[in-house]
């Protein structure tokens, strides 16, 4: 065996025989730093953090001392679990893993829905070794094995989750929480928790989050971005005042997707759209252009509503390195699967977030090379009656915001949260199955107690619980334990209960008999209706509502299907960054001059509409609030102003009330000043549409309303807003 580098000490030398002889076949000369510095928290049995670029050794970093623990020492349960918000990454990982535990006899087992039966009976019938699997599929073992718990993860040694800073924030991260909370009291022992990730912001609020309660005595081991070179060019594009609703695409999108191809083709790359629509969009023009120039096509889409078959032939052909491909995806490819190192990273629109744009830009530049970053900004046709938003080039600013705040190395912190109520409905549903009923002293001492939902008291549990049964979630057995009423058990048994995020109904689209995907039931399609997906056009044939499928046949036209979902929520300082944007001289050297154009117009609106000096303007007979500010400021500035009987819309960037002149906006919001902050829960009440998570309508009013406010509403930036107005208003 090779000996490494003298440089490496003290984590190596405590590393298992068999393991540094793994190290060695590899080629490495030496550790990464993280790899080094991981091996003596995990072998004390601390949780732990390790946070770096991707393609940075995180992995190893974990599963090295591990591997370690666990050589040589016999095997009662499942002894790793390995939690990953994503299929595809669990599949991806799992020969890297299979490779590094089988050193020391430790078996690897995939568990979600595309694993065999038999390979999961085998894990079943002798629990050892390493379980990957995501929380979804976590929650139906639970769920559905329920008394084998205790024997599956009875002596579990380690827990990791991978890609920790996906769920932050989320009801898929509170739901996780919960079911690692649930196994622990299960199997009646702590299991050291190790989070890896790639991009996070505010450190303690990530550690927090892998253990609840006790985020102070989480250790961190953070690796450098290692100064990589960072080539990066935006382009602006400017689209037709009128675009043609019958064209196939608007002259700024046949723009963009003409620069894509000269540029790409010949060459791996990722290029990322914010939603399937527009994977769809611009894989189907970049593959009519590949066919017009009679070439192979090198562009495909990958996105979550796209078959396991497709995605993967997409994963397989950008991992080939005998033919150039390109993936036109949503985030499905932002998170780590492994698909080599791409020539560049395409962003088209403004990227979701600052730890987003990161993560994306994580995939170039893996061997050494600088990372190439290209973006890609429309914006409408300049016009004297624009309305602020359109004239304040909002995606432009927005995009150049987020790459300043990039290059400055700031990241988004994950947000606090709520209590998340819809996903405590659905963690106590899963609770009883669990057990097969559970008293209710002990169901709030598993969720609430010294769970996850540990703010909620037990005299509000209890009118939670009384509200369920209302609904016949729940019923009380004569015993006090309590059961699924008839309605719970519905939904307990129904296929999608495992998920603690809202999806519609889907429809299958087949095609020649091969399955194409999935497509949302919110976007209906009837015979003879043309659409795109898996980057080709497709004419309806029939609809069977029974089987929730859709027949399809090749076509020449149609248009992308609308898959739905909002925008990512905007923090205030990537607001704050666009502002100062605004008020600046100086052009960001990495504009073309589109951009620069584009750039040039949104400061001159800026400056005519007096943005520089007030944030209360008056345009087109509309007074509009542009309080530059997060998207919970924003919402409760709405929310305040509804109250006062004012007609207001909100684009997330401004606060428009139409028919209305600065003079009276200001007099309602001095009105509003002139009396004490409200109480955001009683704000929260008098808000009609507050069901945003998935079992939200559960919810007896009180606890919806705690939630609403906790998640949507920030009272004290919303009363700095109004009185920053009224100061510098007109």
């Amino acid at each position: 065996m090779a000996a490494l580098s003298a440089t490496v000490t003290g984590g190596w030398e405590r590393l298992h025989p068999q393991v540094r002889r793994w190290v060695a076949e590899q080629g490495w000369r030496e550790l990464r730093p993280i790899q080094e510095e991981a091996v003596a928290p995990i072998l004390a049995g601390d949780d732990l953090i390790v946070a770096g670029p991707t393609a940075g050794g995180k992995t190893e970093a974990a599963f090295l001392p591990i591997c370690t623990a666990l050589a040589d020492r016999p095997a009662t349960s499942v002894q790793v679990l390995y939690v990953a918000p994503l299929k595809a990454l669990i599949n991806d990982q799992h020969a890297r893993l299979e490779d590094l535990c089988g050193q020391v006899g430790v078996p690897v087992t995939a568990w979600h829905g595309d694993v065999s039966s038999s390979r999961k009976g085998r894990l079943l019938a002798e629990p050892r070794g390493v379980l990957q699997i995501t929380p979804e599929s976590l929650e139906a073992l639970l769920v559905g094995r329920g008394p084998a718990v205790g024997r599956l993860f009875g002596a579990l040694d380690y827990v990791v989750v991978d890609e920790l800073h996906a769920f932050l924030g989320s009801a898929r991260g509170r739901q996780l929480q919960s079911l690692l909370h649930r196994i622990e009291l299960v199997a009646r022992r702590r299991a050291p928790r190790i989070g890896l990730s790639a991009t996070l912001g505010e450190m303690a609020l990530a550690a927090e989050f892998l253990r609840p309660g006790h985020g102070a005595r989480v250790r961190l081991v953070t690796a450098d971005g290692g100064g990589q070179q960072l080539l990066l060019g935006l382009r602006g594009v400017t689209d037709a005042e009128t675009p043609d609703p019958e064209a196939a695409a608007t002259p700024a999108e046949l723009t963009i997707a003409d620069h894509l191809w000269r540029t790409l083709r010949g060459s791996d790359n990722l290029i990322f759209a914010n939603s399937r629509a527009e994977v769809e969009l611009y894989a189907d023009l970049l593959a009519r252009r590949s066919t017009a120039e009679r070439l192979p096509n090198e562009f495909f889409p990958h996105h979550g509503s796209l078959s396991k078959e497709s995605r993967e032939d997409v994963e397989r052909m950008l991992k080939d390195r005998t033919r150039p491909a390109s993936a036109v995806t949503t985030s499905t490819l932002e998170l780590g699967i492994d698909v080599g190192s791409v020539t560049s990273i395409a962003q088209i629109g403004a990227p979701p977030s600052v730890s987003a744009l990161r993560q994306r830009l994580g995939r170039s530049g893996r061997r050494g090379e600088a990372a190439v970053l290209r973006l890609y900004v429309r914006e409408p046709r300049a016009s004297p009656s624009a309305p602020p938003q359109d004239a304040l080039r909002s995606e432009l600013v927005q995009t150049v915001a987020t790459v300043r705040l990039l290059l400055d190395r700031w990241y988004e912190p994950p947000p606090p949260g709520a209590l998340d109520g819809s996903t405590l409905v659905q963690q106590l549903l899963s609770l009883i199955a669990q057990h097969g009923g559970v008293t209710p002293r002990d169901a709030y001492r598993a969720l609430c107690g010294s769970g996850p939902f540990s703010t909620l008291d037990a005299a509000s549990f209890g009118a939670l619980l009384r509200h369920l049964a209302g609904q016949d979630l729940l019923v009380q057995s004569g015993e006090g334990i309590l059961l699924h009423g008839a309605r719970g058990e519905r939904l307990v048994n129904h296929h999608t209960f495992y998920a603690a995020f809202s999806t519609p109904e889907e429809y299958t689209l087949v095609a020649e008999g091969r399955t194409l995907g999935t497509l949302p039931i919110d976007a209906p399609l009837g015979e003879g209706a043309l659409l795109v997906f898996s980057g080709r056009r497709w004419r309806v044939l029939s609809v069977d509502e029974g089987r929730r499928s859709i027949d399809l046949a090749p076509a020449g036209g149609g248009r992308p299907p609308i898959f739905g979902g909002a925008g990512a929520p905007v923090h205030g300082r990537v607001r704050e960054e666009m502002r100062r944007l605004l008020a600046e001289t100086d052009v960001p050297p990495f504009l073309d001059a589109g951009a620069r154009t584009q750039l040039e117009e949104a400061r001159a609106a800026y400056t005519a509409l007096g943005l520089e000096r007030r944030t209360l303007i008056e345009h087109d007979g509309n007074a509009i609030l542009v309080p530059w500010a997060d998207d919970r400021v924003t919402n409760t500035l709405v929310v305040l102003l509804l109250e006062r009987g004012l007609p207001v819309s909100t684009d997330r960037l401004t606060v428009t009330v139409p028919r209305a002149s600065a003079r009276a906006l200001t007099s309602h919001l001095l009105a509003m000043l002139s009396g004490e902050p409200p109480d955001p829960l009683a704000l929260a009440r008098g808000v009609r549409n507050r069901l945003r998570g998935k079992y939200d309508w559960a919810l007896p009013d009180e606890l919806l309303a705690r939630d609403y406010a906790a998640t949507n509403l920030d009272v004290p930036g919303a009363w700095a807003a109004a009185r920053a107005a009224t100061r510098t208003a007109a």
